[in-house]
């Protein structure tokens, strides 16, 4: 027993004495990765100014003009996510709100939904974005788009009559497509700003022109009142229905993504695109961001 355990004792001896010396063979350089990291920048440039210039010389051998390189992107073209949130505070209580009622009853509500026959769903969803085409004639008139004014009231036409009150989405297969629009666009098409960013309940991101976009939209449903649908007790079964279908054809996840900073993400996200929509409704170059300093975006 003694003899077993003075080997053990040796063998674990030798067996340190070997990694000892074999961990003292390698020396490793202190970490220095600011000045690596510079140093590897130089390098990058170095190699791509070298190869820049070998191609304009290959170019002009070949007779043909040099390539002009594209102008280097900096950090100030990269668009800033500030945005012009004054109500961020009711904002973010909104938000929060939001994300309760989605997870409690709104989402809960819209997988039920998604489990009525496909048909179904589709009749549905074709009946109210048929009463949608009703604001989307009145607005586009009131942006001077008559083209597609008539497009809308084209497809409001035959997809009542032989689309069965809506059901049936018949005109698409006559390439007359589906564009809906709101008072918000057109307000935006006037020369509105999208002003203060606004968290509506239920309805989620906005700003204030686009709240009173809806606002008006609803207004000018409710006064035309189509078939007596925007009045009365079916107003209020009718409107949930067109939430909740809304809802099952939405796939935004609140904090799918896990981040700590989904608000400001939405926030900038929503606010960009309003922004492209409107420099698109000008013809005019996109603004970098909106911020604090300017509300307009523009």
């Amino acid at each position: 027993m003694r003899n077993r355990s003075s080997l053990i004792l040796l063998l674990v001896a030798l067996t340190g004495c070997a990694s000892q010396a074999t961990v003292q063979t390698h020396y490793w350089p202190p970490e220095t990765p600011a000045a690596d990291n510079a140093a590897d920048l130089e390098k990058a440039m170095a190699m791509s100014s070298v190869s820049a210039a070998d191609q304009g010389k290959d170019a002009k051998s070949a007779g043909q003009a040099p390539t002009v390189e594209a102008p280097r992107l900096t950090l100030a073209d990269a668009p800033s996510i500030e945005t012009y949130d004054p109500w961020g505070r009711f904002n973010r209580g909104v938000y929060r709100f939001n994300t309760r009622f989605d997870e409690a009853i709104f989402l809960p509500v819209a997988n039920g939904y998604r489990r009525l026959p496909l048909p179904v769903r589709t009749g549905v969803h074709n009946f109210f974005a048929n009463l949608r085409e009703i604001p989307s004639v009145i607005n586009y008139t009131l942006q001077g788009r008559l083209g597609r004014g008539a497009n809308s009231l084209g497809r409001l036409v035959i997809n009542s009559t032989v689309g069965i009150g809506g059901l049936f989405d018949v005109a698409k297969h006559l390439n007359m497509i589906r564009a809906p629009t709101g008072f918000g666009t057109t307000l935006a098409k006037w020369g509105m700003h999208p002003g203060a960013y606004l968290v509506i309940p239920i309805l989620g991101p906005s700003t204030l022109r686009e709240g009173v976009g809806y606002a008006a939209d609803y207004g000018a449903a409710y006064g035309i009142n189509v078939a007596n649908l925007y009045r009365g007790a079916q107003s209020w079964g009718l409107g949930t229905l067109n939430a909740v279908d809304v809802r099952a054809n939405t796939s935004f996840r609140y904090y799918s993504s896990g981040s700590p900073f989904e608000y400001e993400t939405i926030r900038f996200l929503y606010v960009r695109k309003l922004l492209i929509e409107d420099a698109g409704l000008h013809k005019q170059v996109a603004p970098v961001a909106q911020t604090a300093d300017d509300p307009a975006g523009k």
